[in-house]
């Protein structure tokens, strides 16, 4: 699959921009990722998945990373791509466990990047670039924040990737350093 296909299967089903930049944070972290960790060589692959993992968020929200594998199957898609998108929802909505490298990095980080993002928004700057890690480590200890950001699932990632939490908060900040402005 191409990202251009990816891009075009994800637009099919989602409309609201929030969505749509989400999808497209994650897919560059996920990039990120893949070159530090790597995994240089499936960028695209981590990408794609990065930009899929929500599909079915915006039409099917009761049935997230459920309904998503239904219609990544009945399209072909490849069922690597529907285990490592669907498998960010372990625990939460399916028993599908991350069991690569790459499926560990989209549960730790799609919630966390949400959390920077609204820290992001707060700072006087609104940019990830002069963020610092004790700044969202503040916000995380914060339950009222970004209440939506579920934190259970941010610590559960940076477990099984065996970081500390500090460790996953600093790496995923230099992602979105490196593509944001």
């Amino acid at each position: 699959m191409t990202r251009e296909e990816a891009w075009a299967l994800l637009t099919e089903f989602n409309k609201d921009e929030f969505h749509l930049e989400h999808a497209q944070t994650v897919e560059n972290t996920m990039r990120y990722f893949a070159k530090k960790l790597g995994y240089g060589d499936e960028e695209d692959f981590w990408g794609i998945v990065g930009l899929l993992h929500d599909l079915d968020f915006e039409l099917y929200p009761e049935e997230h990373c459920i309904k998503s594998q239904e219609i990544m199957r009945e399209r072909g898609i490849d069922e690597r791509i529907i285990h490592a998108t669907a498998s960010h929802g372990y625990g939460i909505t399916v028993d599908i466990k991350p069991e690569h490298e790459m499926e560990k990095v989209l549960f730790a980080v799609d919630e966390l990047t949400g959390l920077i993002g609204a820290v992001v928004l707060m700072r006087p700057s609104k940019s990830v670039q002069d963020l610092e890690v004790k700044s969202v480590k503040k916000k995380f200890k914060s339950k009222g924040f970004a209440a939506g950001c579920s934190r259970e699932v941010i610590q559960r990632g940076a477990d099984m990737l065996g970081w500390e939490l500090d460790r996953l908060i600093a790496e995923t900040i230099e992602a979105l350093r490196s593509f944001q402005p």
